[in-house]
């Protein structure tokens, strides 16, 4: 059940508000700038997922808006379908969402791998970083990923040359990220309320005013900000049979849903309110995302610097979102023409530093808790995103992922370690049915008579079937006048916390010959 609204949590919900509100405003703009798209197109977003998403939010402290890390597929949907079109594919995304919710497949959608998810926001980090910096320095982004990035050296040597309005813009760019680390890291914690971004774009916005910069690029807003929606057409709208647009929708959906649901998990570890109801969370983004397309403005996911920001700020409710989204609506609505001083460079800026902190590696020491193949599999997401784009990116990820599980429950490591007629037997892996025949063999090459003794303690599954052979083959053996010890006692010192009784049942069964049912050595 959500907090309840009172007096009390009004003042607290109110200025958490004011701080989202300040944290998204730039972000909202930066954002649909590298996507492609007006500026005003993201900060239309904020208003519909602060105000509609945030009313019937299942995670009541997530704030939804658009995101950094949908910015590139939609550039890329942008570039290849042109601006008429994308709405009417964010509001099939949001279609499938609405109706992945109202089937309950919530859960479903944070069925994918950490090292994926991580590896795609870093690579989506490198994208922002690559293409943002050549329009901080006032030129275009050159084209592709890794176009961009191979040609930041040339970009940065052309701007020095050129001088005039590139080195503005140049100069401008760096103050902005210099404000934003400085801030960051130095500011008095009583300061914070005003966040780093914004911070940044103002000391952006003034040194271009007193420096007189008139010849470099500023954002462009029309003083109707709704002037620029572009409703679906019939026409448009029967385009979705076509392949490749319906491909562009199923991959917004799945990559938002599982960008915001991933979000509510480490948004409800920062609180101790109501968790997540991820079916009506889903849902809810579907109703945004729906209302997004029929505007044409960009999608929406729930946005984890924005949320953190309501957290820290001491929001309660969900009324710190829903107000959020209202200041943004009157701040466009009666202050629009402010936005015209914002130099381009300003707002790129903004997003090289945050592409620089998707993109930093602060993941890989606890990947490599799992092991290295959660590496592997981090950093070749990231290489195929760069090298090729976002989707095809993460479908790697996502196989490489299915490769190591299927690996995972396939891999037996049978070693035996020899002293006279005494004989240690190591498993290390999965002991299922599909190496069954491996272990056989392995047993029966075991010379009569010998002292045996099975350590089984490194085993990350053993299945029935397995189990049923172990206990087979241990009256077998005995009866050529061997002997035979399966160390079950290091199973259930590994895994007694989880399934003491199943441990037990499975060593007295393989000693009597019989089984009663599986035993997962479940990963802890």
């Amino acid at each position: 059940m959500d907090t309840p609204f009172s007096k009390a949590t009004f003042g607290r919900d109110f200025l958490a508000s004011i701080v989202v509100f300040l944290v998204a405003l730039p972000l909202c703009m930066g954002i649909s700038l590298a996507s492609g798209m007006p500026p005003t197109a993201g900060i239309i977003t904020g208003i519909v997922g602060g105000i509609i998403v945030g009313m019937i939010a299942g995670a009541p402290l997530q704030v939804s808006g658009p995101a950094a890390g949908l910015s590139v597929l939609v550039w890329q949907l942008v570039d290849q379908f042109g601006l008429e079109m994308i709405g009417v594919i964010i509001l099939f995304a949001g279609l499938i969402q609405l109706v992945a919710g109202l089937c309950k497949l919530g859960q479903w959608f944070r069925a994918v791998s950490p090292a994926v998810i991580n590896g795609m926001l870093a690579g989506i980090g490198v994208l922002i970083l690559a293409s943002q910096f050549h329009v901080m320095l006032d030129y275009k982004p050159i084209g592709t990923g890794i176009q961009n990035l191979m040609g930041i050296p040339t970009s940065l040597m052309n701007a020095i040359n050129e001088g005039g309005p590139h080195i503005q813009a140049l100069g401008i760019g760096v103050l902005t990220i210099a404000t934003i680390f400085g801030w960051s890291a130095l500011a008095p914690k009583s300061w914070r309320l005003f966040p780093a971004p914004l911070v940044g774009a103002i000391v952006g916005i003034a040194a271009a005013q007193l420096l007189g910069f008139t010849d470099l690029k500023y954002v462009n807003v029309p003083d109707n900000i709704w002037a620029e929606t572009i409703f679906p057409t019939p026409e448009k709208l029967m385009r979705i049979m076509e392949w490749p647009v319906l491909v562009g929708a199923i991959s917004i959906a799945f990559i938002a849903s599982a960008e915001t649901l991933l979000c509510a998990t480490a948004v409800d570890q920062m609180h101790k309110g109501p968790r997540t109801k991820y079916d009506r969370e889903l849902a809810a983004q579907g109703v945004g995302n729906t209302i997004c397309g029929f505007l044409g403005v960009l999608p929406m996911t729930g946005v984890i610097v924005r949320s953190g920001a309501n957290v820290e700020a001491g929001a309660v409710t969900r009324w710190s979102a829903v107000m959020h989204g209202v200041w943004l609506l009157l701040f466009v609505s009666a202050l629009p023409f402010t936005l015209k001083y914002i130099p381009l460079s300003a707002l790129a800026a903004i997003l090289v530093f945050t592409g620089y902190k998707l993109a930093y590696p602060k993941i890989v020491p606890t990947l490599l808790k799992y092991g290295k193949g959660e590496v592997f599999i981090y950093f070749a997401t990231i290489i195929m995103i760069v090298a090729t784009n976002l989707l095809e990116g993460v479908l790697v990820g996502l196989g490489l992922s299915l490769i190591k599980l299927l690996y995972a429950f396939s891999h037996l490591d049978v070693r035996k370690e020899e002293s006279g007629d005494k004989v240690d037997i190591y498993l290390k892996g999965a002991a299922t049915l599909i190496r069954l025949p491996k272990l056989a063999a392995e047993l029966e090459k075991l010379k009569p008579g010998a002292d045996v003794t099975v350590h089984i303690g490194d085993l990350e599954y053993i299945d029935h079937a397995c189990l049923d052979l172990l206990g087979n083959w241990d009256k077998q053996y005995a009866a050529t006048g061997g002997s035979v010890t399966i160390e079950w006692d290091e199973l259930s010192s590994k895994y007694h916390a989880r399934r003491p009784a199943n441990i037990k049942a499975a060593r007295e069964a393989a000693r009597a010959g019989a089984w009663v049912g599986p035993t997962p050595a479940s990963r802890s």
